[in-house]
This record gives C-alpha cells, sequence and structure tokens, in this order.
C-alpha cells in the first residue's frame, strides 16, 4: 500500500543562490539544515526541466521522488558513495512559506556530486558526452574552495558580524566568472558547422576533435583580422609546447573587458557571411572576408571562379 505522502517543512528562508550564470534554488529550513534543489543541481549540470530520460522514480510505490539518472550510470557507481546516493534518494520536501513545494537535498551534496565528475574524469573513464559535466563540477569546486576560506576567515574575525550578508554570494559569482571564462566555450558550433558546409567537409561530430587544418583556418579567419599583431601577439604568450599542442586556447589570452567581446563581435558576423555563402563557395566568403575585415598588408582580390558563378 502506497504510504502518504509527508507534508512539506515550511521556511522563511527560501531564495535562489545565484552562482555567474548558474542558479540554484536554496533554503535554510526550522533546525538550521541548509538544502539545494534538487531540480536546480540538475540544471546547473547541463539539463533543462528534467524529464524520463535524466531522471527516474525510486521505485514504483514510492511517492513522485525523482534521482538523477546518473547515479544508475555504470561507468560512475564506483565513484559514488552512499551518503550521495542516501541524500539523493531520500530528498528533503520542503517550501518556502507561500512557495510550491520542492525536493531537496542537503547541501554539503552538492561537493559529492563533484567529486564523483571529478573522480570519473581522473580515472578516464567518462564518455565524451559526460566531460562537459566535470568541466562544470571542476568550476564550482574551485569556486565554493576558495569562497569558503572567507567564510571561515570572517568568522574567525567576527567580520561575518558586519560583513554586507550578499557579499559572500557576490565574491563567489566573481570567482566563478574568472574560473568559467577559462572552460566557456567561445566558437559556437555553427562557426565550424557553416565552415566546413562552405569548404564541402563533412561536418565531424561534436565529441570528435576537429582536424588540425581547422586550427590554420580560424587563424586565418579570425585571429589574424581582429587587429594588426595580434595573432603574433597570442603566439608569442602562448607558445607550442613540445607535445605540439597549446597550454590554452587563444581566447584566454584576451582582455574580458574588449578583447574578448571584440571576438564575439568578429565571430557573428564571420558567421553570418558564412551563412550566406552557397555550399562550395570558399573563394567568394573569402573576396567577402577580405573586403569587410582585411588583413594588414596581405589583402588581394581572389577571382570569383566557384562553381556556383
Amino acid at each position: 500500500m502506497k504510504e502518504k505522502k509527508s507534508e512539506p517543512i515550511v521556511t522563511n528562508y527560501a531564495a535562489d543562490l545565484r552562482i555567474g550564470d548558474f542558479i540554484i534554488p536554496c533554503a535554510v529550513l526550522p533546525d538550521g539544515t541548509r538544502v539545494l534543489s534538487q531540480r536546480g543541481i540538475f540544471k546547473t549540470f547541463g539539463g533543462g526541466r528534467p524529464g524520463g530520460r535524466q531522471w527516474k522514480k525510486r521505485d514504483e510505490e514510492s511517492d513522485d521522488v525523482l534521482v538523477p539518472v546518473f547515479l544508475t550510470a555504470d561507468n560512475l557507481k564506483p565513484f559514488i558513495s552512499k551518503e550521495l546516493i542516501t541524500a539523493s534518494e531520500e530528498p528533503i520536501l520542503y517550501r518556502a512559506r507561500g512557495g510550491s513545494p520542492a525536493h531537496g537535498i542537503v547541501a554539503t551534496a552538492l561537493n559529492d556530486i563533484c567529486e564523483v565528475w571529478l573522480k570519473a574524469r581522473d580515472a578516464g573513464v567518462l564518455k565524451p558526452k559526460q566531460k562537459k559535466m566535470a568541466v562544470i563540477a571542476d568550476v564550482l569546486t574551485r569556486s565554493l574552495a576558495r569562497v569558503a576560506i572567507d567564510a571561515l576567515i570572517d568568522e574567525a574575525t567576527g567580520y561575518q558580524d558586519v560583513r554586507n550578508r550578499f557579499a559572500l554570494q557576490r565574491l563567489l559569482e566573481k570567482y566563478l566568472s574568472e574560473e568559467w571564462a577559462k572552460w566557456t566555450k567561445t566558437f559556437p558550433d555553427d562557426f565550424y558547422r557553416e565552415l566546413f558546409r562552405v569548404r564541402e567537409i563533412p561536418y565531424p561530430p561534436l565529441n570528435m576533435n576537429k582536424p588540425s587544418y581547422v586550427g590554420h583556418w580560424t587563424n586565418n579567419i579570425v585571429y589574424s583580422r581582429l587587429a594588426p599583431k595580434v595573432l603574433d601577439r597570442l603566439r608569442e604568450l602562448n607558445p607550442r609546447l613540445e607535445s605540439g599542442h597549446r597550454a590554452r586556447k587563444h581566447h584566454q589570452h584576451l582582455t574580458r573587458d574588449y578583447g574578448y567581446q571584440e571576438l564575439q563581435k568578429h565571430l557573428h558576423t564571420v558567421t553570418t557571411l558564412l551563412k550566406l555563402t552557397p555550399a562550395g563557395g570558399w573563394r567568394r566568403f573569402v573576396a567577402n572576408l577580405n573586403r569587410a575585415f582585411p588583413q594588414l598588408n596581405n589583402t588581394f582580390e581572389i577571382p570569383l571562379d566557384d562553381k556556383d558563378d
């Protein structure tokens, strides 16, 4: 027989925890327990509204309690602690006064969730589609650790009594923005998809490395046209290692308040030019690119002898 649903714990302390672009509803319950929304955590790790493929009922006789499906992924099971399983399968039903019920898990479980992805990454067992989760976990772990140090110092010195109550959250947002800048995707899929279409080359799956010649295209189309000598300077700041690879992406060396913004504008315009170019029209595209973004001392007209002319 199905048990009667329990009543949610009502709290006066609930809000959205904003960490950069991430938002996780949180609350402090009457007994002092800090909880994070289960659905909010799922969305943070790249999901939209959880559906059947991402979540499952604990069992057919349970209340409508959803459990993240990664707890059943075979390659992640060795890294999931019993405490995390319990916290996820036995969430706390709560609601803000006047709000709707929500399922929460103790806030410390967020660190355990991050550890699952990081340990699996270090063990080299992540599947291609799971690697993004490890990146998010890494960013969150670094940011939360830094803010925790500030909170401990404030408590030890008594500064917490005079600290603005939003100060730590703003600090967390700042740290996360800085960390996320190291990982966030900068070149949109549309840019490469259209580039391959115009060159009439099959576009590779998103989870595979792009051919090395794509780097040469990117330097020519993007970095060499942002401003004179930008590409030369980036190569100095980010030289190739003995392995032949660079330590970072070129765009990570651009200033966030100007250089990165100019890169985004350039990518948007170039992607539009590619979309307006028919398949096989590479020479036409380069001619238009040279008119829109000429290279210093290296621009010449290319005859329009594409097959579409």
